[in-house]
């Protein structure tokens, strides 16, 4: 199927690649580095989750960096080729400054391609956040949405995007610099597992703590069952996990059991995202409240229909 539009991502989303392997999908690489060696995120092509926190776990400390001005030039100017306007869900502003640097590149390439039409969506939004609003715009790149309407839309849904995780310890994220040492030090003198959301600002934010990793997997779950919103259908809902899969069954077990049936998006979390949240780490995002306003997508429809009723009963 023809479509009307190029869909820009980068590999922040950690979607699985069979979902982006397709000819109008363009992906940018974020690099990260063990010591100096080099690599590209290219989706666990070339290496796996395994492999990959296994050197975390021995004592390897990889550090990453945001998307280099040549990937982000090589990768519009291949979109630009096609014709086509695009759009590109970039990673969250909110943690990295990949953003403002894709808006610079950018310009620079519409002046060799002044009839490029190119529309970026700071996403507010990481790894399983990313990966579900990256989900659902392919749903409606799918649908024949064209660039401008696909752009609208991601700017608009993605604060209805919940995204929570858990993490193992809060050490990496301390290291990385996304959370306080004080916040950090003390997690780990509680000896609790710490639960993480990304807020309506796209950074990190604390949204509570469990005692044990079973109860933070089935704490995950209740926010879901309390968040989500119960008129999205079909309710597909995205889960992460860094190398700790056999964690997504335990995390889903409590949402069936209270008679849900979401459609989960299983992934692995790549190693950009990896480095900074370590080994361990299981997370969940979905369709719920307004993170701007705690309102919910169903509420904001709702009030439309209202408004409109309003208005033909005065006419």
């Amino acid at each position: 199927m023809a479509h009307n539009c190029n869909l820009i991502v980068d590999s922040c989303c950690d979607l699985p690649r069979e979902y982006l392997d397709k000819e109008d999908v363009f992906i940018v690489r974020f690099p990260y580095f063990f010591g100096t060696e080099e690599a590209l995120d290219d989706l666990w092509a070339t290496t796996s989750p395994k492999e990959f926190y296994n050197r975390m776990r021995k004592g390897e400390q990889p550090t990453t960096a945001q998307a280099s001005i040549r990937e982000l030039t090589e990768v519009f100017e291949k979109a630009a080729e096609t014709g086509l306007p695009s759009v590109y869900l970039c990673f969250t502003s909110g943690l990295s400054a990949s953003y403002d640097q894709a808006c610079m590149v950018a310009d620079q390439v519409r002046e060799k391609y002044p009839d490029f039409e190119l529309h970026i969506v700071d996403t507010l939004l990481a790894s399983t956040g990313e990966a579900f609003l990256v989900f659902e715009a392919l749903r409606n790149h799918e649908r024949g949405m064209n660039a401008q309407e696909l752009a609208e839309w991601a700017d608009e849904v993605k604060h209805y995007v919940n995204v929570y995780f858990m993490v193992e310890d809060l050490e990496s994220l301390k290291r990385g610099g996304r959370i306080p040492s004080t916040v950090a030090q003390a997690g780990s003198k509680l000896d609790v597992k710490p639960l993480l959301m990304i807020d309506s600002e796209g950074k990190l934010k604390i949204a509570g703590v469990a005692r044990g990793r079973k109860k933070g997997l089935r704490k995950l779950a209740q926010l879901y069952l309390e968040r989500s919103d119960k008129f999205y259908v079909p309710p597909y809902v995205a889960t992460g996990n860094a190398d700790c899969e056999k964690d997504l069954g335990i995390m889903q077990g409590p949402i069936f059991d209270q008679g849900a049936m979401p459609v989960f998006i299983n992934h692995s979390i790549g190693p950009v995202i990896g480095s900074h949240v370590g080994p361990g780490m299981v997370s969940i995002a979905f369709f719920g409240v307004d993170r701007r306003k705690n309102i919910s997508v169903s509420d904001r429809i709702a009030k439309r229909v209202r408004a409109a009723e309003a208005e033909g009963a005065e006419e």
